[in-house]
């Protein structure tokens, strides 16, 4: 039997919440495991990709609202802190919250990943574990590396992550299954990517 090692935290959700108020505009904050990351600000290709991705959203549910920048407690405890690159939710679900809501209710949360050396650790292991420890039912990663689409289902709210994934190559359509009930044409995605 293997002993696993005791994790510690770089510091409290407090500090680090004051800490991530008073950083620049240049960078995003996060604390997943007890860590901090920072993200840097998307460059266009990026945030092309999000608009793209809310517009299909919006145009097959109406009755959603996608969220840019969202900061979400999430991971065990809710003692992390991430701000995925969109999170859909029922319209107004996340309106009279603070800077950091709590991701009930949410349906499906969004990474697009960025040319840094985090990307890996941070997009295609912590941050699915998190997502998928609070229950968010889908987790949608667009990675421009890999040049795929990989669509998390199934949380698991106990050991965290999900139980299914599903990867097509940009080009290929995607199925966003229930809660969301879209297919997505990938085909553009690849405009978009180094």
């Amino acid at each position: 039997m293997a002993v696993m090692a005791e994790h510690t935290s770089q510091m409290s959700v407090d500090e680090f919440e004051t800490i991530a108020s008073a950083a620049p505009e240049t960078v995003t904050l996060e604390f997943i495991d007890g860590r901090i990351g920072v993200k840097k600000v998307t460059d266009g290709d990026h945030d092309t990709i999000v608009s793209w991705l809310t517009k299909r959203c919006i145009q097959a549910r109406p009755d959603l609202d996608v969220y840019h920048g969202r900061g979400l407690r999430v991971a065990a405890y809710r003692q992390g802190r991430a701000k995925p690159d969109a999170v859909l939710a029922p319209e107004a679900h996340f309106a009279a919250h603070g800077e950091w809501a709590d991701p009930e209710g949410s349906l499906m949360v969004v990474e697009v990943t960025s040319y840094d050396s985090d990307t890996d650790r941070r997009d295609r292991c912590e941050k699915p574990m998190a997502y998928g420890q609070c229950g968010i039912p889908l987790y949608l990663l667009i990675d421009r590396d890999a040049c795929t689409v990989t669509v998390h289902s199934g949380p698991d709210r106990q050991i965290g992550g999900y139980r299914n994934a599903r990867t097509a190559k940009f080009g290929e359509k995607v199925l966003l299954p229930e809660p969301m009930g879209i297919e997505l044409d990938t085909e553009v995605l690849k405009n978009y990517v180094r």
